[in-house]
């Protein structure tokens, strides 16, 4: 039962990044296009259109306290690299390509750094 507790604990901690995330990005000018957007290759945590026309596939990592470093260090290459897995199955439904962009939202102690152009 301990895990699940944890679990729960850690499900309920990226729920709050993530509403955080689309305050922050609703306050920038994003336009908020999906949450947890599920495909065979992941789940991208939001996708967004930017004021600039682009479609931003962002990842949140949050954190509590950094006893085990930052946030955005926790967005391995095999994440990136379904993330992009995700922005082409996002082009493919869409049939058309449209600019893309990967973003990481950096939430430690309640507090977001957002990073553009996180990763290629």
């Amino acid at each position: 039962m301990q895990n699940s507790q944890k679990d729960f604990r850690k499900k309920l901690l990226g729920r709050q990044g993530e509403a955080l995330t689309c305050k922050y990005l609703k306050k920038h000018g994003y336009k908020i296009l999906k949450r947890n957007y599920t495909t065979p290759f992941g789940e991208a945590d939001i996708v967004a259109e930017s004021r600039d026309g682009y479609t931003c596939f962002v990842e949140v990592k949050t954190r509590e306290t950094d006893a085990f470093g930052l946030p955005a260090e926790a967005v391995t290459r095999e994440k990136q690299r379904r993330y992009r897995m995700i922005a082409n199955f996002w082009c493919n439904a869409l049939r058309r390509e449209v600019p893309v962009r990967f973003d990481v939202a950096s939430i430690l102690e309640g507090e977001i750094e957002y990073f553009e152009n996180a990763f290629i």
